[in-house]
């Protein structure tokens, strides 16, 4: 075996590896408090994490897109970490990946419609109906898609939520199964499917 091919499956074989370690490492990160640090995020702590003894009871984790243009995230971030149980959601993803968790995790935003989906369209409605709702489930926000509601996640959004959506199911103890799209489970804008893309992303890329 020359060496370039020797170096070639050296590479494969460590690639299960770092990603085992990458995994450890979030998790452990995971059940940190205050304001750590996680590699690969630009997060913006609009309000530090709590003992995670003391967190709320998260079940599900739910993607929301909002009509907003670039930058609103941020603004969004501001005015629920003023008023955290107004309508919108914990955690705010802004087009270049910026991450604002703008509320701490013990208290409850209010985000989704009463899990009123009852027609298995995008999935089986059975286990979400009037169950997968605010007050059991983390919100996730990404901004950025107007004026077209159709536009898709940026490329650093996606990057970002690779990222997120493994911390928060390892803080908060969330099967990958219980990774919802807002348009999942209500009835939302018909002229696109909301949070639909970043969902199954997150169901694709597994554990």
């Amino acid at each position: 075996m020359n060496l370039r091919l020797a170096a070639a499956a050296l590479f494969v074989l460590m690639l299960p590896a770092c990603a085992s370690a990458q995994s450890l490492d979030l998790a452990a990160i995971a059940r940190a408090s205050g304001t750590p640090d996680i590699p690969g995020l630009k997060m913006v702590w609009l309000a530090p994490w709590g003992e995670l003894a003391k967190a709320h009871p998260w079940r599900n984790i739910i993607v929301h897109q909002t009509e907003g243009p670039a930058g609103s995230a941020r603004g969004g971030a501001l005015a629920q970490s003023k008023n955290p149980t107004r309508r919108g959601v914990m955690v705010w993803v802004e087009t270049d990946g910026t991450v604002y968790w703008a509320v701490g995790d013990h208290l409850v935003p209010t985000h989704g419609d009463g899990a009123n989906r009852n027609d298995n369209k995008y999935i089986d409605n059975g286990p979400t109906y009037r169950q997968v709702v605010g007050n059991n489930s983390v919100g996730v926000e990404f901004a950025g898609n107007f004026p077209d509601v159709t536009r898709g996640p940026t490329d650093a959004q996606i990057a970002a939520w690779r990222i997120l959506v493994k911390v928060l199911r390892a803080r908060y103890g969330i099967p990958l199964d219980r990774v919802y799209a807002h348009n999942w489970i209500d009835f939302k804008d018909a002229r696109y499917c909301e949070g639909c893309a970043l969902a199954k992303l997150a169901r694709e890329w597994g554990e």
